[in-house]
Order: C-alpha cells, then structure tokens, then sequence
C-alpha cells in the first residue's frame, strides 16, 4: 500500500479549530474551555482567562489597567471582587473610573437611558448622557464637594502623590460606605491605585472646586506617583498586564519601562499580557507572531511573553472573566504569594516576596 506523502504544509497545519457545542453545561469556565478550541474573539477570551490563572499561579506582580466608563455601566462588584480576591496587585486607572466609583460608593446610582429620551430635555432636568446610561449632575456636583471634604482635613504642609491621595479618600469611603467599590477595596486590601490622566477627567472639578471655594493650596506630586511606578516595576522579578478599554492608563506602565535608566537598571517587559478593547487592531498586531508588532499594544514583552488581544467591549468580557475565575482561582489565590506594599505614608513601602 502507497505511503501517503506529507504537504509542505502538513507541519503547521496540526490543531484544527473545533465548533463550539450547545450543551446543558452552566459553567462560565466550561464554555470558555470549550471556546479554546474555536478562533478569533471567542479563542482570545478563552486564552485571556487562562493567561489570568497562569499569572496567579506564577506569582507575578499583576498590573490593572482601566480606561472608560466601566463603573456606569455597571462593572463595580467585578472590580471589588477581584481586588479584594487580590487577583491583581496594581490598580492603574483612568479619572473617570475612580469618579464615578466615589459616586456609587456614596449611595448614588447611574440608570439606564432609553433611545425614546430626548438630550434636550435631560439637558433641562440636568442629566448627563453617556452612551445609554444616565447621571444626575447634582449628584456629581454633591461627589465634587465630597472630595473637597477630605482634602479640607488635609495636612497642607506638602504635596501629597495621587496614590497618597486615593488612599486616603478610600479610607474615608471605607468607614461610610454600604457596599464596597474600587477605592474602599482597594483600601482595605492594600492595593495602590494610580490614576495618570487627574487632570483630564471628573476627578479634578472636585480637586479644582475645593481650591477654588476654600482657597486650600492642596497640591498634587505626579513625581512621587512616577518614581514609585519605578520602584515597582524595578522590584517585581516578573509581571503580567491586563488593560481594558484603550492604552490610555497603560502608558503610565509603559513609561516605568523607558525610565528605567533613571534607576539604572535594565527594563525587563512583561511576562503575561492581556488586552481587552474595542481599538481598531489589525490581526498581524493582536495575535502572537514572530513578526507582529504586539508591543504596540501590549507594552514591552519578555521573549516568549504569553499574550491574549480579546477584541470586545469590556463589559462583556470582564463579567464572563471574573465569573469563570471565581469557578477555577481559588486554589491558586489560596497559595499565591503577592506583593505586600505599604500605603499609609508619604512613601510607598514594597516588599515582593
């Protein structure tokens, strides 16, 4: 019988993808399991959970980048959850995030908005709409003078950073708060927060009102936030990133890599990478190879660095994310060992175990 001779092509073609079944199984980690084996946006999500694992496994310091309107749309708990579960160990987040996190945690709500209602007249009744989620502007005007509450008990000997400054404020949060939300558990779990973008986003109205009205010279040092951004970054032995929305909060990782040479030390990249957004990326940059240009995206990568680009609103994938991880992390979160920082004082303590 004639031996049938191998293709050229036989070498690469060796994993066939395989159709997702429709079954009775109610696990959020199964159907990703099963979406492994498919292609595209449906692989990716799968391989950004299983990334997600890897990393908690690994123990390496695990940043968290955030950008856009996660919290009014619903994203809250997710964050708390994780945070408190410390399946991340960094919290780089946009203004935006962290303002109307401080709004919720307040007791306030965001609602959802109907094609049917007319700008106009929520402009009338002065309510904001963003995408098909609204907000009371008096509401935000009351969250505005409560950030000007906290820094009215400021020392204001010295400027403080950003991360001092979201600290305190989620201490503050802590001891009113009904439910937890990004700041209080960040708190509470000892996770440094830093926010790159204060000035372009909602935090600074209430940072601006409070100098502005009590005449307080309260004053920010993104320096400080810079150089402990360094010190991380030149400590942790090996990190994974997991960015959602677009780079923006990212950069400020970034950045801890190009500076390196302030520390005189050498930038390593990350080892695990996870990208989660609606950015136009074409396929030859999203997806690993030789020859793609993934650090766009992803930041300075490790060779061999593990990535995952899962093209999809985060408010999709972060739910099925942090449901299936609640389903298959807690060996790997019983035994992980996470940086320990010390957040309380004008110095950022680090201790990478």
């Amino acid at each position: 019988m004639a031996v049938k001779k191998k293709s050229k092509a036989s070498k690469y073609l060796t994993v066939p993808t395989r159709p997702i079944p429709v079954d009775r199984d109610r696990s959020v980690a199964g159907l990703l399991e099963k979406m492994e084996g498919a292609g595209f946006g449906a692989r990716q999500l799968a391989e950004a959970h299983r990334i997600w694992i890897d990393m908690l496994d690994d123990n390496v310091t695990i940043y968290l980048c955030v950008s856009g309107n996660l919290i009014q749309s619903g994203m809250r708990r997710l964050f708390a959850y994780i945070i408190k579960n410390r399946f991340v160990d960094v919290l780089v987040l946009s203004g935006n995030v962290l303002f109307q996190d401080i709004h919720e945690i307040l007791g306030r709500n965001h609602y959802q908005a109907h094609p049917s209602m007319d700008d106009a007249e929520l402009e009338k009744a002065d309510i904001s709409r963003l995408g098909d989620t609204l907000a009371n502007n008096d509401e935000y005007k009351e969250a505005d003078e409560w950030i000007g509450s906290v820094i009215n008990q400021l020392e204001m000997s010295r400027p403080y950073s950003t991360r001092e400054f979201l600290h305190l404020i989620g201490r503050e949060l802590a001891e009113i708060a009904h439910e937890d939300g990004v700041l209080t558990s960040a708190f509470k779990s000892r996770v440094p927060i830093y926010c790159p973008d204060v000035l372009a986003s909602q935090l600074s109205v209430g940072i601006s009102r409070c100098k502005f009205e009590k005449k307080i010279d309260f004053n920010l040092d993104v320096t400080q936030d810079a150089l402990e951004a360094m010190q991380i970054s030149q400590r942790t032995r090996n990190s994974g990133i997991i960015t959602l929305g677009s780079v923006g909060a990212q950069n400020m990782v970034n950045a801890t890599e190009i500076s390196s040479y302030i520390m005189r030390a050498k930038p390593r990249g990350h080892k695990y990478a996870v990208s989660i957004s609606t950015d136009s990326v074409p396929l030859s940059i999203r997806t690993p190879s030789v020859t793609g240009g993934h650090t766009a995206v992803f930041g300075k990568l490790l060779k061999n660095a593990v990535t995952s680009y899962v093209p999809s609103d985060p408010s999709i994938a972060l739910p099925m994310l942090v449901t299936a991880l609640s389903q298959t992390a807690a060996k790997f979160i019983k035994s992980r060992k996470h940086p320990q920082f010390a957040l309380a004082n004008k110095d950022l303590g680090v201790e990478i175990p």
